[in-house]
């Protein structure tokens, strides 16, 4: 199986648009396909905020990677967040997270990533394991907090 990654574009958001759902579903995460649509588009644009990636052939996708950017001080510049990963299920399994994450990471950090996080739950222990292997390390003494913005209006 090849995961091989593509930079979304505009052009990709009809075959990207089903898997977010999906991915939202499979999480739990309430939106609508509005909601999926707007959050989407300016990462599709070219936002200096984030990319998507395809991953498969364009034509057939077996899932995505959105990367989001900030800026970190103790990292000493451009800092990553993994947002969302998704595979298809019935792909899941074959090494295809691994493969992706292989081909990403080196071509993030090429490109001045001095870090990159994600947030993962105990509840998937396979998860753990991919992300353990490529790197990923829990910091000691740190929790992912949040702070959803009121909405306006």
């Amino acid at each position: 199986m090849s995961a091989a990654i593509h930079l979304a574009a505009s052009r990709d958001a009809k075959a990207l648009l089903p898997m977010v759902a999906s991915y939202h579903a499979e999480e739990g995460i309430a939106s609508t396909p509005e909601h999926r649509e707007a959050a989407l588009a300016p990462l599709l644009e070219g936002s200096p905020l984030g990319c998507v990636y395809i991953i498969g052939p364009r034509t057939a996708p077996i899932g995505y990677i959105v990367i989001t950017f900030g800026w970190s001080l103790e990292f000493g510049g451009m800092d990553g967040f993994i947002d969302e990963f998704f595979v298809r299920s019935g792909v899941r399994g074959r090494g295809v997270g691994s493969e992706v994450l292989g081909a990403l990471v080196p071509q993030l950090e090429a490109n001045g990533l001095r870090a990159l996080h994600l947030e993962a739950t105990a509840e998937k222990p396979r998860l753990l394991q991919l992300y353990k292997r490529n790197g990923f390390r829990l910091r000691d003494e740190y929790h992912l907090m949040t702070r959803v913005a009121r909405k306006r209006g």
